[in-house]
């Protein structure tokens, strides 16, 4: 795998890479990236790579056996070229907000009702979580956007740590999760959001809880017994 920039440095604007291998002319693979690709959620990100003047729009990123794969517009690019890239910041940035609101709201959720996340999707216009749930109250659920958000006004920091899974596995709530850390995670990446929260997670997240806004509830649904979902969007 090619080093993850994005993993240390989530607000990494632009970065200069080699490409490793091309696939069909527009997948390109780079010996290390800043681009998020898709996973747990969220969304990957977009830009350009920028070689001999000309550029390369990026329009997806996904990781494909071990690889962390970059689709590009137009054909041209080679092993062995050097780029530059550049990440659409807008887009990214949205996303980071998302996160770590989604980040407070579960752990809301999980402190006030004991609730365990079951799956999410992060956009940039509106995201949704789901999570272990009997009963919903409409009212109760603004009560917990409520609580999220007198956290998030507390100017939180948001710091990242790494640890191997046995450490990672002593800390209480290490996860959120309905079905726990996947067995394959070895080396763990923890997001830690003040004394709030501590979650493994390999996303992007901003460095304080004051830059995500204001977290606005938009709907929930029932999806069956025990499991609700709620979106949201940040403001």
């Amino acid at each position: 795998m090619p080093r993850a920039l994005y993993l240390e440095d989530s607000y990494l604007k632009e970065f200069d890479a080699e490409v490793v291998s091309v696939k069909d002319e527009k997948f390109v693979v780079l010996d290390n990236t800043g681009f998020y690709p898709t996973s747990g959620g969220q969304p990957f990100d977009t830009g350009k790579m920028i070689c001999d003047g000309k550029e390369y729009p990026v329009v997806f990123v996904g990781k494909f056996d071990g690889a962390i794969s970059h689709q590009v517009e137009g054909a041209g690019l080679k092993a062995g070229d050097k780029v530059h890239c550049v990440i659409d910041w807008d887009r990214r940035y949205k996303l980071m907000r998302m996160h770590t609101a989604a980040h407070i709201f579960m752990q809301v959720l999980h402190n006030d009702c004991g609730a365990l996340g079951t799956g999410n999707e992060l956009g940039v216009d509106e995201s949704r979580i789901d999570f272990s749930l009997d009963n919903y109250d409409p009212e109760q659920m603004q009560a917990y956007i409520a609580h999220a958000n007198e956290v998030i006004a507390q100017d939180l920091p948001v710091s990242v740590d790494f640890k191997t899974r046995e450490e990672a596995m002593q800390i209480p709530g290490i996860t959120k999760l309905a079905k726990g850390l996947p067995e394959h995670i070895q080396d763990v990446r923890i997001v830690s959001i003040g004394d709030f929260d501590v979650q493994a997670d390999g996303g992007t997240h901003v460095h304080s809880t004051k830059e995500v806004g204001k977290i606005v509830f938009v709907k929930a649904k029932n999806k069956g017994k025990g499991r609700k979902r709620a979106y949201f969007r940040v403001d």
